[in-house]
């Protein structure tokens, strides 16, 4: 892992130090704001956002706990001041200290799966929510951190033209301006249709360092991109560009996985496509389709620890890559 500046490590280390007490951020009396992530963004350092949903929805405790702490300590190593989002109590919380961390670890399914829509309910009822993509990013846009981080997002599912299930990370990526580097979209998605919906909201999608969208867990989904990014640098410059411009709208920055886990991702993608081959002879479609797709590939892969294995792997990939991206934007701004 490629090492960060010594003036950004050093002033992320100093913030470190401080106590991650909560308060207030902007004018905005709901939101709140760690005294590390609030001091960075003041100081014009970079900040990274990350999802919660991951945590209390992704792994069982105390697998869970682990994986936040090793991304966030990624996120420091390569620079960057990590921001954890979640809602706590009825307060949406912008970065989380480590009895936070570990309260919703504990919590896990008991949180509930926040999105967009689902933000004021649970502010509302003073309920505790794991964000998602959609409402990760919502909430980065509001106190100002340009960059998130997360494993994959949510995409335009099978037969999504009948049905109309369509992730509301995709609504959010052309409404909220904020880039967001994931691992592409799951080839148990429509990728194709996926990607054509993001044209339609407007959003730039890139390839880091490949002309080839990923499939989560393969290099390649058969879908070329238009915009090629080699560089946290240059990854940098396309977010600056979009901001300075007022386009309104997200970056989609997709990394491929990392080579050491091409081979097992290729197991993974090998069950996924022979589940869709098997659901078309069986004439399984519709809302019935995906939760078909999802059993037979842990059938296929005999349960689900390969798969964990490589969103975790794909995650931590993601938050280095997306540290630096950070961290290039804040020097750039500079």
């Amino acid at each position: 892992m490629a090492s960060s500046s010594p003036s950004s490590s050093s002033a992320v280390k100093r913030l470190s130090n401080l106590s991650n007490h909560l308060c207030p951020t902007n004018s905005n009396p709901f939101v709140k704001v760690s005294a590390q992530v609030s001091q960075a963004l003041t100081s014009g350092l970079p900040v990274v956002a990350l999802e919660s949903t991951i945590i209390s929805h992704g792994m069982p405790y105390p697998q869970n706990l682990e994986t936040a702490k090793e991304v966030e300590a990624i996120v420091r190593d390569n620079g960057a001041v990590p921001a954890t989002i979640a809602i706590l109590d009825g307060v949406p919380c912008i970065g989380l200290n480590l009895e936070q961390l570990e309260r919703l670890a504990r919590m896990g399914k008991i949180a509930q799966k926040t999105a967009r829509r689902d933000i004021a309910y649970v502010v509302a009822t003073k309920r505790n929510g794991a964000t998602t993509v959609s409402a990760t990013m919502f909430f980065a846009a509001m106190v100002g951190i340009p960059v998130f981080v997360t494993g994959g997002i949510g995409g335009v599912h099978r037969h999504g033209e009948h049905t109309m299930d369509i992730s509301s990370d995709l609504t959010e990526l052309g409404r909220t301006p904020v880039a967001v580097v994931s691992a592409g979209v799951k080839s148990i998605l429509d990728i194709p249709r996926t990607l054509e919906y993001l044209e339609t909201q407007g959003v730039c999608v890139a390839a880091y360092k490949t002309n080839e969208f990923p499939a989560f867990f393969t290099e390649t989904s058969g879908c070329k991109v238009l915009c090629r990014l080699d560089s946290p640098e240059e990854c940098a410059r396309l977010i600056d560009a979009n901001r300075k411009l007022n386009l309104g709208n997200g970056v989609l920055i997709a990394v491929p996985i990392a080579k050491e886990y091409s081979a097992s991702g290729s197991l993974i993608e090998s069950a996924i496509q022979q589940a869709l081959t098997e659901a078309r002879e069986k004439n399984i479609t519709g809302n019935a389709e995906t939760p078909f797709l999802l059993a037979r590939v842990n059938e296929i892969t005999g349960g689900a620890s390969l798969a964990s294995t490589l969103d975790i792997a794909l995650v931590k990939n993601n938050a280095a890559i997306g540290a630096k991206i950070s961290v290039a934007l804040a020097q750039l701004l500079k």
